[in-house]
């Protein structure tokens, strides 16, 4: 009999299916022709240069390398009403957008509230990613 634990699981495996299965890196992205990853359905998600560009403003040329795409926006069922940024590059990111950024810090995750979502997803349609995670 399977346990409710494992359909859950499979049914968040089946939604994250639009999640790449390898993320890219800025730099590697602006260099494509195309910029584009695959995701796990097996389908091709693009990117739009404009973005790719003003997220190059945004960041130092040694963190090109190191901002992989799409920014992953983590949902959990442990925190209600808000949701998750990890990566230290992508905090940054993400912090510079909603005007919270703070050189002095170095933050490697961040938790947000909810409401800030429409305001990163208008910024950043193409480059940020909904992923549901069971915790």
């Amino acid at each position: 009999m399977t346990q409710p634990d494992e359909i859950i699981n499979k049914e968040i495996l089946r939604i994250n299916l639009h999640l790449p299965r390898a993320r890219k890196s800025l730099a590697k992205l602006l260099n494509e022709d195309t910029p584009k990853v695959q995701l796990r359905d097996g389908s091709f998600h693009y990117f739009k240069r404009e973005e790719l560009e003003y997220l190059k403003s945004l960041l130092e040329e040694w963190e090109l390398e190191r901002l992989n795409l799409p920014i992953v926006l983590e949902i959990t069922t442990a925190w209600h009403g808000y949701f998750r940024v990890r990566g230290e590059i992508e905090v940054k990111v993400i912090e510079k957008i909603l005007g919270t950024y703070d050189i002095l810090e170095e933050k490697k995750e961040v938790t947000l509230p909810r409401y800030l979502l429409p305001k990163i997803r208008k910024t950043l349609p193409t480059t940020t990613t909904y992923a549901f995670i069971m915790e």
